[in-house]
């Protein structure tokens, strides 16, 4: 798998979303029923929905996020040979855990220092990640997107 990163709004139409929750000093890592690895939050934007709307939907469906800061940080695309698909990466930090939403996919939320090691999405999430924990690196993530989106 090929994965790429653009600056924020390079890209013209967004199908994803992928989210970068952090909760009191870890990563939040939802487990989904079907599987035994872990992913990021996120998923398809729905019609009538802006790739932010999208995010902050995904956040409390897949983590149960109550209150929360979120906001767009990059785009990317991902995708084998000629098919792919290409998204808006989001960090949100969360400042309040409720209980995951009933009748969604997702079973139990892990709490990490950095990836776990059972990946979902191996090709991709590594790649995204290592560009998040990079731009907290450079003054943090506040200091290059100072917008607020509280939820």
């Amino acid at each position: 798998m090929t994965s790429r990163i653009y600056p924020l709004g390079s890209l013209v139409f967004y199908k994803y979303t992928v989210i970068f929750a952090h909760c009191q000093g870890k990563w939040l890592f939802p487990r989904h029923k079907a599987r035994q690895t872990f992913e990021t939050a996120g998923g398809h934007i729905e019609l009538g929905e802006t790739p932010l709307e999208g995010a902050a939907r995904e956040l409390r469906e897949e983590t149960g996020a109550e209150v929360f800061d979120i906001r767009p940080v990059f785009d990317y695309w991902a995708g084998d040979g000629d098919s792919g698909a290409n998204g808006q990466v989001f960090y949100a930090e969360v400042d309040r855990l409720g209980e995951l939403p009933a009748g969604f996919e997702m079973r139990e939320v892990g709490r990490f220092d950095s990836l776990p090691e059972a990946l979902t999405y191996p090709g991709i999430t590594p790649l995204l990640f290592d560009e998040i924990v990079r731009l907290m690196g450079n003054g943090g993530l506040a200091a290059h997107f100072p917008s607020k989106n509280k939820e």
